[in-house]
């Protein structure tokens, strides 16, 4: 299997501006690689670090230390020392995300929020609608839906657009926060066979998954995230 990306001694501290600088550290040293073709899992308790590990995987935190290095269109990248454009074209190219929470845009509706990763690479939009119809239909969004914006659906129904979203792209590299946190059993299964489909075609993934039964049936292996805790790791 290809490695497909390596964090090494990676490190990060929030600061408390609001409380006069105090430092809180996250995680330390926080160092392991993802291959392709597999699915690793972010294990540990909550408040851990594993989001704070994804986020900085996806560039939304900064790093205060180590590497995080990606294969991107041939050549190995560090996303903690790349530029925001940089950051950008990993993000549309490498490095998928799907994130817990859906962020609900305006007047746009369900459809096009999902064929949006698409629409950006530069797919014919009704191309991009039509493989975010496959997937809705899949994860059995009603159809009545998929014209309306999602900002007024449930949690499950927010949740299945944003699994569509991420999963609509070929990216090598995907990371899944929670992804199946709000659905029911069955749509939980679909997400399971999603997973298995993207590790067929080559994919290396990264997720959190506090339901025991969908983390035992998607990992491949389990990165103790409690290995890296900051106070662990200054001893």
């Amino acid at each position: 299997m290809n490695t497909l990306l390596v964090a090494s001694e990676v490190k990060k501290t929030f600061v408390m501006h609001m409380r006069g600088g105090v430092e809180l550290p996250v995680v330390a040293n926080v160092s392991f690689s993802l291959k392709g073709g597999a699915c690793a899992v972010l294990g540990g308790p909550s408040g851990v670090g594993k989001s704070s590990i994804l986020k900085m995987l996806y560039g939304n935190y900064g790093c205060d230390g180590g590497q995080i290095l990606v294969r991107h269109h041939g050549r190995h990248v560090d996303v903690a020392s790349a530029s925001p454009r940089l950051v950008l074209e990993i993000r549309r190219d490498t490095i998928g995300y799907v994130s817990q929470f859906l962020r609900a845009v305006p007047r746009v509706s369900a459809l096009d929020v999902a064929a949006e990763p698409l629409l950006i690479r530069g797919v014919e939009r009704e191309a991009a609608r039509e493989q975010a119809r496959g997937l809705f239909t899949e994860l059995n969004l009603p159809e009545k839906l998929w014209s309306l914006p999602p900002a007024t659906f449930s949690g499950g129904e927010q949740q299945r657009v944003n699994i569509a979203r991420g999963f609509i792209t070929d990216h090598p590299i995907l990371l899944l926060d929670e992804p199946t946190a709000s659905l029911d059993a069955a749509n939980r299964e679909v997400v399971i066979g999603l997973i298995a489909s993207k590790k067929a075609e080559g994919a290396a993934l990264l997720g959190i998954f506090h339901d025991t039964d969908v983390r035992n049936a998607v990992a491949d292996h389990v990165i103790d995230v409690s290995a890296f805790a900051a106070g662990k790791a200054a001893a």
